[in-house]
């Protein structure tokens, strides 16, 4: 359910999160045993031997509480966005930058190589941040392609998915969708996923397995990058339609709290933001130190 809830939201990745909680290893394991032939095996009648080869138990546990967690938090997370954005991305904000530390701590051996690293990932998350806002059409092979990429982001630690949805144009489309049940919408959504899954699970254990320090530093390097679009003081320079008719922020500028108030006329509450960034890095530090006793156990 802690994943779950993560991945709604453009903050912590769920992969961060399995990772706090000593399941990412098996994770991925699972997921990369998910192959063609297991299904040969389903068909053949042997049920049990492909349940076990896949840690059936285990996947459909995560994935219960996973969805659990989006249909209960989905509805929640839309009407605080829409009602009080400044504060939830204050909290959003904290989510990342405490994840900076977590992921960051899964580097083994710091040297200049493995700065160099992070500060390419920080540079080219922050360029992506800086760049020109897209805006993905809501069309049936957009969403599958956004699944896909979204879901590679979730299972590796330190970048959000729902983040990456952000970048695309589409994290209000599928947030939306999953509020009103749109089955149609999700269920392609769900196959892009699927599919980005399987492909892309295999790519990152290989990628731990060989080069672990290098993708913690470059995954660490992109949380840092990415602070720039979550920071909750921002001042609207444009605006656009969006696929729905409504208008929305097409070019924002970061502000200070205090430069906030006098240039958009509104408060800033800048000491309960303060106070939901130290709440959200209490919350991952605290999962965290549970994490740890449940493996002690």
């Amino acid at each position: 359910m802690a994943m779950g809830a993560a991945d709604v939201v453009p903050g912590v990745s769920g992969g961060t999160i399995a990772l706090i909680a000593g399941v990412y290893e098996r994770l991925l394991a699972a997921i990369s045993a998910c192959t063609p032939d297991k299904l040969l095996w389903l068909v053949r009648g042997r049920v049990r031997e492909a349940w076990q080869a896949i840690d059936g138990t285990f996947l459909v546990s995560l994935l219960a509480g996973i969805l659990t967690s989006i249909a209960a938090f989905a509805n929640l997370i839309g009407y605080l966005l829409e009602a009080h954005p400044g504060l939830i991305w204050s909290f959003f904000f904290g989510l990342i930058l405490v994840s900076v530390y977590v992921v960051g701590r899964e580097v083994r051996r710091w040297n200049v190589w493995m700065l160099l690293l992070t500060a390419l990932g920080a540079g080219f998350a922050y360029m992506i941040t800086v760049a020109g806002p897209l805006q993905w059409s809501v069309t049936p092979l957009m969403i599958f392609l956004a699944g896909s990429i979204a879901i590679c982001a979730m299972i590796l630690p330190g970048i959000s998915g729902s983040f990456v949805l952000v970048l695309l144009g589409l994290y209000a489309t599928i947030l939306g969708a999953v509020r009103s049940f749109d089955l149609a919408l999700l269920a392609v959504f769900a196959l892009g996923c699927v599919v980005g899954l399987l492909s892309f699970s295999r790519l990152v254990s290989w990628l731990l397995l060989r080069a672990r320090n290098a993708t913690m530093a470059v995954a660490t390097g992109l949380l840092i990058g990415s602070l720039n679009k979550v920071w909750p003081w921002k001042q609207t320079l444009s605006w656009r339609e969006n696929s729905k008719g409504l208008m929305e922020p097409m070019q924002q500028s970061n502000l200070l709290p205090g430069n906030y108030e006098s240039l958009t006329g509104e408060p800033s509450y800048w000491v309960a933001g303060l106070g939901l960034m130290l709440l959200a890095i209490i919350l991952v530090l605290a999962l965290e130190w549970i994490g740890q006793r449940m493996r002690q156990h």
